[in-house]
């Protein structure tokens, strides 16, 4: 069996491409704020890759950085600037947050038509209601890869590893809707294998490198890894993509499989937020 390599990279141009036409074609630059915590190294990475992205597509981006001590009501004071700028029509907390932080209240404060990561409790229920309009920025990627290659899923088994708010619970939601069979595992379930070796998709959400080994994956399986771990210097997915991507029609590899895709969806979020707060005005 010959696999296919489900090229993020290559997918996500074809999506800035199409975005730049679109963007070019508005009145004024739609606006993405980014809101840090902290001096991470590893999410200064990925936030300089969502500036790079904007200016590529023609989009202004505002970054707002508070430091790691900051206090909850120094992130709700960025927030609400951020709700009150006309300039900014999406914006985004990087996340994880420090502990000394309440995320959930964050995310209570920011205006629905804002969150362009589509994490706000509002926009997680509309999801849940199937009004799929800001979706959370990873799964919505998973998907539009998955339909780029043309894999159907539904009647299909699919496995998700990991069940955070972010990735697991919602690509669960959206596989759901597409009329997949979803099994989700974390870290307290008994026995992973017996579970991912009946999959028909496998999504790996975990955050641990080479979680999921060839043993425990069908010939024929197609294999999502979002998961993203440093091993000294290099950057290593869940699955053991070399040894699994001898028996999975399709896998992703890291990087260059979900990520790209993460990033390109952010941007269509912010464009759609662009255009409902034109409704809105």
């Amino acid at each position: 069996m010959t696999v296919v390599i489900l090229d993020g990279k290559a997918t996500a141009e074809k999506i800035i491409s199409a975005l730049k036409v679109k963007v070019s074609a508005l009145r004024k630059k739609p606006g993405l704020g980014i809101v840090t915590v902290g001096n991470d190294s590893s999410s200064e990475i990925y936030v300089s890759g969502k500036v790079r992205a904007c200016e590529r597509v023609g989009m202004t981006a505002k970054r707002i950085v508070l430091d790691e001590d900051s206090t909850q009501d120094d992130v709700m004071n960025a927030i609400d600037d951020l709700n009150q700028d006309r300039n900014v029509h999406g914006y985004i907390v990087q996340l994880p947050l420090p502990k000394q932080i309440d995320a959930s209240l964050v995310l209570d404060g920011i205006l629905p038509h804002k969150d362009a990561d589509g994490f706000s409790p509002i926009n997680m229920g509309n999801m849940m209601a199937g009004k799929n309009v800001l979706l959370p920025a990873t799964p919505k990627g998973i998907i539009r890869l998955l339909d780029e290659y043309k894999i159907d899923v539904s009647g299909k088994h699919a496995v998700v590893v990991g069940r955070s708010n972010i990735v697991g619970k919602p690509i669960a939601l959206l596989l759901q809707q597409r009329n997949a069979t979803v099994t989700m595992c974390h870290s307290m379930t008994k026995d992973l294998k017996k579970m991912t070796k009946q999959a028909d998709i496998i999504v790996s959400a975990a955050g641990k490198a080479g979680i999921i080994k060839a043993n425990m994956v069908k010939k024929g399986a197609v294999v999502i890894d979002v998961g993203i771990s440093k091993e000294g210097d290099t950057i290593q997915g869940d699955v053991d993509f070399e040894k699994v991507k001898k028996i999975a029609s399709y896998i992703t590899p890291v990087p260059g499989g979900v990520g790209p895709m993460t990033v390109v969806m952010l941007l269509e979020n912010t464009l759609e937020c662009y255009n409902m707060s034109n409704m809105i005005d």
